[in-house]
């Protein structure tokens, strides 16, 4: 206990202490409610809506809305939540994050905040890392909430519109992070409200929070549409960077910088620098020259070049800084990306910036189309819209101050139900991988011989297929669960507890699967019926809890609980002799860059009071250990080491990689820190534009809008063309020329300013009233809402792809002793005020000139009547199409969008 804790008191003990009197009442009143009859205790629902609606508060009926819940997940699942777990309910429902050990049942801990909040009836969501998770939850904790009277959705991915809607007006929504951002986001791009799924963000419970709300906030959500063909560059870039030489930077050496003109770099003999350290890769001057001279160009650095410059660049880091089976794997010709944390395959993302293009390139596939992007958010501005905002896991206090200062949520360990009899060993610390590789697979050996289960937690797919072969060797029979097996993830891991089981998974692999000494009958049963039915749907429906009258159904559903109590029987001699071999036994391969994972994968073991132990095995040439750990460590290791077969173990070392790891998560602090700076900026913009749709989508008559539109169109005409309008120094001539092109109107010429300005609005408003007519009012509202949602959409999307371009070049200005963050801001601002005079403008000149397609129709047929048809000619292009993404032919180095293309 650190100096300030022993005077002040442990803040978080304190949190426990304060909310422990109310846990108290709860557990009280847990008589009185075994005593209702089912009929009394489902009434319940609609006493607690009641009062609410009378004028209590959540916090008035919390005692016995937990209470309630409390005796219906005893009457439902056989399960009444203990105090401790009350207690983490209490936190959840005050908008904090709860730590709660693995196994100590965070999913029944959900559903007593998720009862009470719902009471509302505004909707609760309760996100999960992955689909099968979300569909687990909602059949599992689903009965309860629907035994109390209220409806549950979940939301996975193949849904259509109508059954995402239903989802989202359930009382409580189960679904993946991925899904709720992104349904978000398309609600966000529909032409017509009844498209939109959701019902507005007010009450979330998040799931491991700590891999959703830090791991993944790095990457953000991007809705993609295909822009124009990949060019070639990518495969010149490739070919290129194959012919060059290069250097990995030492560690320890100062990281090199193309815009350090300080720096020495002249006398680098290689092509290219690599730094693993800050992931970079560049090129040397020589470098430089040479590419210079194989794509014949004079100077690289010229605002024309920008272009090559990026295909080169992001070619070095595809071949340098991308490693197969490591960030990603390849899979039927395409490339997916691998999460670093949970080693998942992450299905739907793609690299920006042409990364996933160069890396296609580098593997020899097909380059597929480079896209643009049409929406985009990060998961934190997401989640920081909620009206209140929880979650839990078993490992958050190492990223409190994170939680604290991006999304305002205190973190509050809960005490465990029973003591955590778990024997965590010293770090074991080896010369080389080689000699680690060797420990490690004698220790495997010594717990399977005695028939320890064994859960092996590597870094990389790469790191778990080499301990395999390894194993393999041994003839020691083991399972190995990585991104490419991650259809089997839950039933691997729930049997991981196995007698003499080994397992070998990436470090949070399985998250939200509990692993029983013994085995697992929930999945042993079900795995058994899938022999005789392979429905998904179906299987779904067995595991599930609703009424059915289906015979089959049925009698599938009493055939999985016999099968759970026969496995429940069998596996109570195997769970003894599995506690008498030690309980599970959990290996690291090497320390992650996160204290947290570290924690997360030791977490595994000692569930419940479970006897089990822990031990990490470390090399010198790990990755942590070589880029990180710095020169006082290596003289450390020299000074302290043996042999190499010998493992060294000193407190001074094992101190040292704490420290390594600490300065990496500040470090990916900062990162996460300032890509949501950059962020902000356009996630107020995003608030704006995405307001004024939802306004615009409810408002059926936009017709006054409209009008103080034209009104603000032709007063800024006059405006920009009047140097002085006293002294009548004015361009007539541009403003006359400026409303025949928006407007489609010709006004008598006029020598006052005023007067013509008078003219002008008013043979705007005699065509507006025409067409009106025309068209008649009620289809020139729809018209008008249609058009402006399209214009804003479009404008928005190249507004995206311009701050895009803008904060790509941005860091220069530091060296301008300008803060590059305020630069983005200001000059992001700006942007957004010109997008929303161009979205104005280009709106009213589509209007006035939106023709009846009847009518066009009637004209065109007319025509034809009248002086024949004539053959149709083909006019072929003389000069090549330029793309929308590619550079502008005038040379001003931007992309043609946002040059003559606009």
């Amino acid at each position: 206990m650190g100096l300030f804790q022993k005077i002040f008191g442990d803040p978080t003990a304190k949190a426990v202490k304060k909310i422990t009197p109310i846990a108290d009442e709860v557990m009280q009143l847990e008589d009185k409610y075994k005593n209702l009859s089912d009929e009394e205790l489902k009434n319940k629902t609609a006493e607690f809506k009641e009062r609410l609606s009378a004028g209590e508060s959540l916090d008035d009926i919390l005692p016995e809305a937990f209470a309630a819940i409390r005796e219906a997940d005893y009457r439902v699942l056989n399960m009444r939540p203990f105090k401790v777990q009350v207690i983490g309910g209490i936190v959840l429902h005050q908008g904090k994050i709860a730590e709660m050990k693995t196994g100590e049942g965070k999913t029944l801990v959900a559903t007593m905040p998720a009862y009470l909040n719902a009471l509302e009836g505004k909707g609760v969501h309760i996100v999960t890392v992955n689909d099968y998770l979300a569909k687990r939850d909602r059949n599992w904790m689903g009965k309860v909430f629907e035994f109390m009277g209220l409806s549950v959705g979940v939301i996975v991915n193949g849904l259509d519109n109508s059954e995402r809607r239903e989802a989202y007006n359930s009382d409580i929504t189960y679904g993946t992070n991925n899904e709720f951002g992104f349904d978000y986001l398309r609600d966000n791009m529909v032409i017509y409200k009844e498209n939109m799924v959701q019902r507005g963000q007010h009450y979330a419970i998040v799931d491991e929070v700590d891999s959703i709300l830090i791991d993944e906030a790095r990457t953000p959500l991007i809705i993609s549409g295909q822009a124009d063909k990949a060019n070639d560059l990518y495969q010149k870039a490739r070919d290129f960077v194959k012919r060059l030489s290069f250097r990995m930077v030492d560690p320890d050496e100062k990281a090199y910088s193309p815009l350090d003109f300080d720096q020495d770099i002249k006398e680098e003999t290689v092509d290219y620098l690599v730094d693993e350290k800050n992931n970079t890769a560049a090129l040397t001057e020589l470098g430089t020259k040479h590419a210079e001279n194989y794509f014949n160009v004079e100077n690289l650095a010229d605002p024309d070049n920008i272009e090559l410059m990026h295909h080169i660049n992001i070619a070095l880091k595809a071949k340098s800084l991308m490693h197969r089976d490591k960030d990603y794997v390849v899979q039927d010709g395409e490339v997916l990306i691998v999460d670093e944390f949970t080693g998942r395959i992450m299905y739907g993302r793609r690299y920006s910036d042409g990364l996933h293009q160069a890396i296609e390139a580098k593997e020899n596939l097909n380059v597929r189309n480079e896209s643009m992007t049409l929406a985009t958010i990060t998961f934190q501005n997401y989640f920081r819209m909620y009206d209140k905002l929880s979650g839990m896991t078993g490992t958050a206090m190492t990223e409190e101050a994170e939680f604290r200062e991006i999304y305002n949520m205190e973190v509050v360990p809960i005490p465990t139900n029973k003591p955590v009899i778990r024997i965590d060993y010293d770090d074991e610390i080896y010369a080389t991988i080689a000699a680690k590789d060797r420990a490690i697979v004698k220790d495997i050996k010594a717990a399977h011989e005695k028939g320890q289960p064994v859960l092996v937690g590597t870094i990389t797919i790469e790191d778990s297929e080499h301990l395999s072969s390894l194993l393999k060797k041994e003839r020691i029979p083991h399972r190995v669960l990585n991104a490419k097996y991650h259809e089997k993830e839950a039933e691997i891991v729930a049997q991981a507890g196995r007698l003499g089981a080994v397992t070998i998974a990436t470090n949070m692999a399985g998250r939200g699967t509990d692993i029983m000494l013994g085995g697992n009958p929930e999945h042993m049963a079900i795995n058994d019926i899938k022999k005789e039915v392979d429905d998904e749907a179906f299987l779904s429906a067995v595991e599930g809890y609703d009424e059915t009258n289906d015979e089959t159904l049925i009698a599938y559903r009493e055939k999985y609980h016999d099968l759970i109590n026969k496995y429940k029987n069998e596996i109570k001699d195997e769970r003894e002799s599995v506690i008498k071999a030690g309980g599970l036994h959990i290996i690291g391969t090497q320390r992650h860059e996160s204290r947290r994972i570290d924690n997360q994968l030791r977490g595994r073991s000692g569930r419940q009071g479970d006897p089990g132990s822990s031990k990490f095995f470390i090399s010198t040439e790990d990755d942590l250990m070589r880029l990180f750990g710095g020169e006082r460590l290596k003289d450390m290791i020299e000074k302290f080491g043996g042999e190499e077969e010998e493992p060294l173990k000193h407190s001074m070392i094992t101190k040292r990689i704490e420290t390594a790891q600490k300065n990496v998560e500040a470090n990916n602090f900062r990162t996460r820190k300032h890509v949501l700076q950059y962020d902000d900026v356009m996630n107020k913009q995003r608030t704006v534009i995405y307001d004024e749709r939802k306004r615009l989508l409810n408002d059926s008559d936009f017709k006054e809008n409209v009008l103080a539109m034209i009104d603000g169109v032709v007063e800024n005409l006059f405006a920009e063309n009047s140097q002085n309008s006293e002294e009548h120094v004015w361009n007539k001539d541009a403003i006359l020329l400026e409303v025949e092109r928006i407007f489609g109107v010709k006004v008598a010429d006029s020598d006052d300013p005023n007067e013509l300005k008078a003219k002008i609005k008013e043979a705007i408003l005699e065509e507006y009233q025409r067409r009106e007519e025309e068209f008649t009012a009620d289809r020139l509202r729809a018209i008008e809402r249609i058009l402006l949602l399209r214009v804003v959409d479009e404008k928005w999307m190249d507004h995206i792809d311009a701050m895009d371009q803008l904060k790509t070049g941005i860091g220069l200005r530091a060296y301008g002793q300008k803060d590059p963050v305020l630069a983005y801001q200001m000059e992001g601002a700006d942007m957004f005020d010109a997008m929303n005079e161009d979205i104005r403008l280009s709106f009213l000149r589509l209007l006035f000139h939106v023709e009846d397609p009847e009518k066009v129709e009637k004209r065109r047929v007319d025509k034809n009547i009248k002086m024949g048809s004539s053959p149709q000619t083909t006019v072929k292009r003389s000069v090549p199409k330029v793309g929308r993404n590619d550079p502008c032919p005038c040379g001003s180095g931007k992309k043609y969008k946002n040059c003559h293309g606009r």
